[in-house]
């Protein structure tokens, strides 16, 4: 990944070059953004610029040693931090465990979700973690001598899913890094960090993507329409990964799309029986999939009220989601829109908190009925 790899960000961009031009390079940078802005990609690019034997003025060689090694990801002086599943019971797993993986995905596209990863990694129910023995790791190479260059880099993909206990021992090498270490964090939900680790870093916040820069990519790699292009860019909010999706509703959209609308319908009609059989093919998705239906659930609940306004540039809806809006809109109103939204963010906390799904969607349920009908008050 080079600069002119990142898709768009160009304020972003110049100022990491000018840090660099003028030695200004903070020893942890944690860039901030929502999903598909391009902070990992951006992270990379910095990486290799860094690590460059012979930089230009606006990015890396391509051809030095250091460059052709940053081609596959193998360069012996910068490490990864990610999330991971356990594989064995009772031991703690670290990111090396995963590294042939994470390498394939990063060549593959280095846009991707935490969703993608955890299919990726084949996990299936588990949730992801940065383990506490991921800090011993981060020591050990970070204690080693450069192999190369003057650098060494961590990079730390979602630190929010850091264990608090990891989290502490990580505050350490923050507080006293070794010499000529940078760390490179990036995090889709800060809040969720260590405040005494972010008060130690550099915060570099990345905006949503401008519709233009999301519309030349789908125009050049997808080859869609420039009408179809601008209609999706539009739709995506300034995510790339959602801008992908909306070209073809994908497989995890199609079916929380599927789920949102049954519910819906299900709880308007008052079938409680079909709506216990909806709470338990729910409990059966695995806890990250269920916490991404509930975002998605949240999404579809703000879209729709705001479809109401008929305001058309503020609507972020694909065409059947659109269709969708077109009739039950009308139910989520000023009456009920807080509620509706409160009780998505509960079910959220229960979720994290490892309560029984089953009970959580089933209860998430019934009071949906009560919310529905306030329309009619």
């Amino acid at each position: 990944m080079f600069f002119k790899d990142v898709i768009g960000q160009t304020e972003a961009k110049r100022h990491l070059l000018t840090l660099v031009h003028e030695g200004r390079v903070p020893h942890a940078i944690l860039f901030c953004g929502a999903e598909g802005t391009g902070k990992l990609p951006l992270a990379l690019a910095l990486t290799r610029y860094l690590c460059c034997e012979n930089p230009g003025e606006e990015d890396a060689c391509g051809k030095c040693p250091s460059c052709i090694k940053m081609n596959k990801l193998v360069h012996p002086d910068v490490h990864f931090a990610f999330p991971v599943i356990k594989k064995k019971a009772g031991r703690d797993t670290v990111s090396d465990d995963f590294i042939d993986v994470w390498r394939q995905q990063l060549i593959d596209s280095p846009y991707f979700s935490l969703a993608n990863w955890l299919a990726r990694m084949g996990a299936e129910n588990q949730q992801a973690q940065i383990f506490v023995r991921e800090s011993d790791e981060i020591q050990r190479k970070l204690s080693l001598k450069a192999g190369e260059g003057s650098y060494k880099i961590m990079i730390i993909w979602l630190p929010e899913k850091m264990n608090a206990e990891c989290g502490n021992k990580l505050l350490k090498l923050l507080e006293e890094p070794p010499a000529y270490t940078i760390f490179l964090l990036v995090s889709e939900a800060p809040e969720s960090i260590l405040p005494t680790l972010t008060s130690r870093m550099q915060r570099f916040n990345l905006p949503p993507l401008n519709e233009e820069d999301i519309a030349g990519l789908l125009r050049t790699r997808y080859m869609l329409q420039p009408e179809d292009a601008s209609d999706i860019a539009h739709l995506s909010a300034g995510s790339v990964l959602r801008a992908i999706e909306n070209i073809h509703l994908g497989e995890e959209n199609r079916l929380f799309f599927e789920l949102f609308t049954s519910l819906m319908r299900l709880a308007y009609a008052r079938r409680l029986k079909e709506m216990k059989a909806w709470s338990e093919q729910v409990a059966a998705l695995g806890r990250e999939r269920q916490k991404n239906l509930l975002a998605y659930c949240q999404r579809m609940i703000r879209e729709n009220f705001i479809y109401n306004f008929h305001h058309s540039e503020m609507n972020y809806l694909g065409r059947e989601e659109a269709q969708f809006a077109s009739r039950f809109a009308p139910f989520v109103n000023e009456r009920n829109v807080i509620g509706i939204m409160e009780e998505l963010e509960e079910a959220g906390r229960h979720i994290e908190q490892n309560v029984n799904p089953k009970f959580v969607f089933f209860d998430f349920a019934l009071k949906m009925i009560v919310l529905l009908k306030k329309l009619k008050l």
